[in-house]
């Protein structure tokens, strides 16, 4: 089998992990090496660097050779699909082509568990390897640390990469036992700890020597799969709000299941994937991560999944019309920030704003705030909207009707590599 016929299954069998985001890796250009954390081009899956630029990576695994059978998993060792598996000298030599083809500035590194974890994770530690010392590349690289590594492998990975990332996967232990008996929750999260740790040691390292080695300076991520098994929104958000507390992960990513095999313990194979699900709880994500927000006050045992009429924020608003409306003028950011239609950025233009003189509510949409969805949760001078009269059922009908053009309509769909080289 040739290396473009390995890509071709290796590739496609990565399309299922959903972890691409923002890099926060801030290597820069050096002399004599290839490639930084910071430049983007065109190529197969997209991350972001620190300022926000696009990062195009390769995301491949090393082999969809598995000793595991996890039922949702269409790498499964009972799963009847071609196999395939990348030398670490073909893969590194193919990462190196495709960047000086302008393809990719990064690489994006998983694997099936090849004979045990240690054994595939060395492979990969010997692809990154030649990548930083043969051939000095300097981008971006994201691997995933393999549940059940032996800690001093774990540490030489993070010396190597970016960002490492262990997926939880399943959100329940119950999840776990039933459709992944090959996995425990023990050994996930004993390297979350270790790269939690880790990482914050490097940091305190660098800050007294300053060419102290990084250890996976972009830290770590993880990744939920979401409707393969029954737990509610609130356990999934509960779960969230424990990893960002207790790991200090950078994201937790939600991929909703997509059901590539039979099982009687999965959903059946014409089952739709639940999207708008998985998007209201990257929703959710952001109020937890960047609003303030705790997952106890998005639901609670009372109400365990997200109305997907509407988004999280929204359906908080709804729930607690006793503190709104909110005037713009006098309110305190934390506030600001609670209400539907206002954002990060448009709370701090609001709180510069109001510092020069009163607010009024023509000045609100100029600011950034979203009115379609604000207007009901807000005054500026102690006034609302010009001529708006609502009941709360009204409300929810509006809102409804202002989310209904943004909610996710299609299956997303992974680029592919093969016609770019094909027309090269």
């Amino acid at each position: 089998m040739d290396v473009l016929e390995k890509l071709t299954i290796l590739a496609d069998a990565a399309k299922y992990d959903a972890a691409c985001t923002s890099s926060g890796g801030t290597r820069r250009a050096k002399p004599g090496c290839l490639g930084n954390t910071s430049s983007a081009l065109a190529g197969c899956c997209h991350s972001f660097s620190a300022d926000g630029r696009c990062v195009t990576l390769l995301k491949v695994l090393l082999t969809n050779r598995c000793v595991y059978d996890c039922k949702y998993c269409v790498n499964r060792r009972s799963n009847d699909t071609k196999r395939a598996a990348f030398t670490p000298e073909e893969l590194a030599d193919l990462t190196i082509q495709f960047y000086r083809r302008n393809y990719i500035e990064g690489l994006f590194l998983s694997s099936g568990v090849f004979r045990n974890p240690d054994y595939t994770t060395e492979l990969m530690i010997r692809v990154l390897a030649l990548l930083r010392e043969r051939y000095r590349f300097n981008g971006y690289i994201h691997a995933k640390a393999i549940p059940g590594t032996s800690p001093e492998l774990v540490e030489r990975l993070g010396l190597l990469a970016d960002r490492l990332s262990v997926n939880i996967e399943l959100p329940s232990e119950a999840g776990l036992k039933t459709l992944a008996p090959d996995k425990t929750k023990g050994a996930i999260l004993a390297p979350m700890r270790q790269i939690q740790t880790r990482n914050r040691q490097s940091r305190e390292e660098l800050v007294k020597f300053r060419h102290a080695p990084r250890f996976a300076p972009a830290g770590q991520s993880t990744q939920l799969i979401i409707g393969a098994t029954r737990d509610t929104d609130f356990h999934i958000l509960r779960l969230t709000q424990g990893l960002y507390d207790r790991y200090r992960l950078k994201r937790v990513f939600y991929s909703a299941y997509v059901p590539v095999v039979e099982h009687a313990l999965l959903p059946a194979r014409d089952v739709k994937p639940p999207l708008l699900r998985e998007h209201r709880l990257y929703q959710a994500d952001w109020l937890l991560r960047f609003y303030g927000f705790r997952a106890e006050e998005l639901l609670d045992e009372g109400h365990q999944d997200f109305d997907t009429r509407v988004d999280p924020k929204c359906s908080w608003a709804l729930s607690h019309l006793d503190v709104f409306p909110v005037e713009v003028n006098t309110a305190a950011y934390e506030m600001l920030l609670r209400v539907p239609g206002v954002g990060v950025t448009s709370a701090r233009r609001i709180v510069r704003a109001r510092r020069v003189g009163p607010l009024h509510m023509d000045n609100l949409k100029k600011l950034g705030v979203v009115m379609k969805r604000a207007q009901y949760f807000l005054t500026a001078s102690g006034k609302m909207a010009e001529g708006l009269r609502f009941t709360p059922d009204g409300i929810l009908r509006g809102l409804i009707a202002a989310e209904r053009p943004l909610l996710p309509q299609e299956e997303p769909v992974q680029l592919s590599l093969f016609d770019v080289m094909e027309t090269a």
